[in-house]
């Protein structure tokens, strides 16, 4: 294994714990916490960071690569690695979002880390037949953020990555190709979003959009009142809808309904709960109303699904 292939926070992260990377995997030692982490640098380009595992405490460890990842874009694949509650998504980020000198290392943690040179991407591209949102994420000059839903295809692209077994020789060139055709999809669907102007993000409005978001869906019952979430998230409702959109790609009702309806079809699926039990449960006073946004969004009627 040659070292240049492991990126250094990954060496960073084992020293700390007082142990090594051995084949480019880092074992958590069992008096630290369980599991595992594992990175690549296949070239100067792009570089790939696997963790999941729990620690008995948070880590604080200072950045070795914070001037190199001056002109990276990020992707943060989370609750990929089993079927849970939680919806799987990406997160997308110009390096302007994450300029720290030094990175905390959260006591549990199971995402995808892939990290892209901006420039390296631009040269695949023609410029001219770019959608600005594409345009601005790979100008890379202003902090961007995005989250994209994992849909099932391109989980079934990060379950190859995960349990393939490639091996030897071929382990970093197959592990490459499956994180460039997951960044590829990704910007086929970022592609696909039509915001004509995006706004500089700062943290406290990243935070603030994300607390409106886990509101929203913490209560699924109660459609989603503007001038409430705009106060909760302290910000006019015009600029809450402008980048509640821009990081979602969709419209603050149009996610809820979305969200609301991948309930319904786990409660009927999972719970196996009646039509009626699931449409009350989730504040429809009118059952035909729910039937017919179910159908919108699953693209069959409520019984006919849970029967499926």
């Amino acid at each position: 294994m040659k070292k240049d292939t492991v990126p250094n926070i990954l060496s960073a992260f084992a020293q700390s714990l007082g142990t090594e990377v051995k084949n480019h995997r880092l074992e958590i030692p069992e008096t630290f916490g369980k599991g595992y982490c594992t990175g690549y640098v296949f070239n100067e380009y792009i570089r790939l960071l696997i963790s999941n595992y729990e620690l008995n405490e948070d880590l604080v460890i200072k950045n070795p690569d914070r001037n190199a990842g001056g002109r990276m874009i990020f992707f943060k694949f989370q609750h990929v690695f089993s079927r849970t509650l939680e919806t799987p998504s990406v997160l997308i980020a110009t390096s302007r979002v994450n300029t720290d000198d030094v990175i905390a290392i959260h006591t549990n943690t199971a995402t995808i880390n892939i990290e892209v040179n901006a420039d390296y991407l631009n040269g695949l591209f023609d410029v001219a037949l770019r959608s600005p949102v594409l345009q601005s994420l790979l100008a890379n000059t202003q902090p961007l953020l995005f989250e994209q839903i994992i849909y099932p295809s391109l989980q079934k692209i990060v379950d190859d990555m995960l349990t393939e077994p490639a091996g030897g020789i071929f382990e970093l060139f197959f592990l490459r190709i499956k994180a460039e055709e997951m960044v590829c999809r990704l910007l086929m669907e970022l592609e696909k979003r039509d915001e004509k102007k995006l706004y500089a993000l700062n943290n406290h409005d990243i935070q603030a959009i994300y607390k409106v978001k886990e509101q929203m869906l913490l209560n699924l019952e109660n459609p989603p009142v503007i001038k409430e979430l705009a106060f909760c998230a302290g910000m006019s409702p015009s600029k809450l809808k402008r980048l509640f959109k821009q990081i979602f790609g969709n419209s603050i009702f149009s996610y809820y309904q979305e969200f609301r309806m991948k309930e319904a079809s786990r409660l009927l699926k999972e719970e196996k709960l009646s039509v009626s039990d699931v449409g009350y449960r989730l504040g429809f006073i009118n059952l035909s109303h729910f039937s017919r946004v179910f159908m919108e969004h699953i693209g069959m009627k409520p019984k006919q699904y849970s029967r499926s």
